[in-house]
């Protein structure tokens, strides 16, 4: 279309701790409005705020992590704007020196390509009240439970390119903080949102056309419509001789359209200058080396650990290690079965289609990692064949059973024995001297009605392997 699209993501992770940034108020979600915030939250005459030392743990982690410079010493700042959730009449943030920069994070592309997104900074800040505009008939109320409540804003560089693109970042990046522990990740809730910066330049153009931000995203979808919708009015407007103004707008998922809010501001109209209230955040080589220890194995060098050791192919190993309670099941699970490849198949198939089906995640799924390695070895025994492990499976996870207990109490043990399994097979062939005839002229598909009528009559318990055998040599011309 002759249009290259730049987008560049603020994404607004919120910290998993018990207690607000500058104060000791809770952050539990769902408490009555108006009975977590408190004097040092709200501004009051008198009171100052006391830096949470959780947050910059949980900062410095994610700037390992990400593979960033760490700030020996970083700085608080106020942003000055008129707000009715906001009830300082400024925002608490990190402004010209922020504690985490020069990081990135790099995107798996749906081609198998991997791309680098640069992440420009990482600062601490605090967050704003929320205002209710459907809870009273003409009036708006301010919740201000959330105002305090410590905020990490990762700011990539513009190196995203498409919606699909912006949507793997966050992905990625979600699943990042909830592996790292410091984020919980809920988006319903509010804990992980991001705004899109998005602008359109011609092809091959050097600069940047003029941006429009989205605020408040809370969904992987809704970022990618969003930036869709952006991108062609953005085009629209530019072909038929308009000009993109610089502004912040809005996603209505009900609509699919996003809508203009206000004029997007510069960071002079917000006059930062740095909190008097608040002391110069100092960070220790000897504080970064501890938290560096602290650092789990990430999930890139899991994957790679797992197709080193394990023989996984990439494709299968990512998956498993981006989020770090379905690796240690899996590493469990194929210590268990003892065959990593097929437990990877499981995890990836039948596990996760189950968890999907029934909406939940690994850390509630009732079947421990050793119950179902006890059924793996089941199907490499030859006691079950792998549609008989399906359905021991789905016992296991509605009656919390153990594999052995439902194949006896159900008479799933696969038939193995090569007499019985030609006794079905001549009946069958005996039965069909039609299917038999076509079969012979070369009509190969044939084949699948005489494996089906043999399941039928062994009610899926016979061995497929050993059953297309019996039958292909069954089957050759006298």
């Amino acid at each position: 279309m002759g249009w290259e699209t730049v987008i560049g993501l603020e994404i607004h992770v919120q910290l998993a701790t018990v207690s607000k940034i500058f104060s000791g108020a809770a952050t539990r979600y769902g408490a009555q409005p108006n009975t977590q915030a408190c004097a040092v939250d709200l501004g009051l005459p008198g009171v100052l705020p006391v830096l949470n030392a959780r947050v910059v743990e949980m900062a410095i982690t994610l700037g390992l992590a990400l593979e960033a410079r760490i700030a020996p010493v970083s700085f608080f700042a106020r942003k000055n704007y008129f707000y009715p959730d906001l009830p300082k009449g400024y925002q608490i943030s990190q402004y010209e020196d922020p504690i985490v920069e020069h990081g990135r994070l790099t995107i798996r592309l749906g081609d198998g390509r991997d791309k680098e997104i640069r992440i420009r900074r990482a600062h601490l800040e605090e967050d704003a009240g929320k205002s209710v505009h459907d809870a009273f008939p003409g009036a708006t109320g301010i919740d201000l439970n959330r105002t305090g409540t410590p905020l990490l804003e990762v700011v990539s560089e513009p190196d995203l390119s498409s919606s699909q693109e912006a949507a793997l970042f966050m992905r990625k990046m979600h699943a990042l903080v909830r592996y790292l522990g410091i984020c919980d990740g809920n988006m319903q809730e509010g804990s992980f949102r991001c705004d899109a910066n998005v602008s359109v330049r011609r092809a091959g153009a050097a600069a940047l056309g003029t941006r429009a931000e989205i605020k408040n995203i809370n969904s992987f979808r809704y970022v990618e419509k969003a930036i869709d919708y952006e991108v062609e009015r953005q085009i629209d407007l530019l072909e038929n001789g308009g000009k993109v103004v610089q502004e912040t707008r809005l996603y209505d998922s009900d609509k699919d359209e996003t809508r203009s809010m206000r004029g997007k501001e510069d960071a002079h109209d917000y006059r930062y200058f740095p909190d008097p209230d608040l002391l110069p955040i100092i960070v220790t080589p000897a504080q970064i080396e501890a938290l560096k220890r602290l650092l789990p194995e990430l999930p890139g060098a899991r994957a790679i650990r797992y197709c080193q050791e394990f023989g996984l192919a990439p494709a299968d190993a990512e998956p498993l290690s981006q989020d770090r309670s379905l690796a240690d099941y899996f590493e469990a699970l194929a210590g268990s079965c003892g065959d990593p490849r097929q437990a990877a198949n499981w995890l990836n198939g039948e596990v996760a289609a189950t968890l999907n089906r029934q909406g939940t995640t690994i850390d509630l799924c009732p079947v421990p990692a050793a119950s179902l390695g006890a059924l793996l070895r089941r199907i490499s025994d030859g006691t079950l064949s792998a549609s008989l492990a399906k359905q021991v499976f789905e016992v296991m996870w509605t009656q919390r059973s153990e594999p052995d207990a439902v194949i006896e109490a159900r008479n799933l043990r696969q038939v193995n024995d090569g007499d019985a399994l030609l006794a079905l097979v001549e009946t069958v062939l005996a039965e069909s001297p039609e299917q038999v005839a076509q079969y012979r002229a070369g009509k190969e598909k044939v084949f699948g009605y005489f494996v089906g009528q043999i399941m039928k009559r062994s009610q899926g318990r016979a061995n497929p392997q050993q059953l297309a055998d019996l039958l292909r040599t069954r089957l050759a011309p006298p």
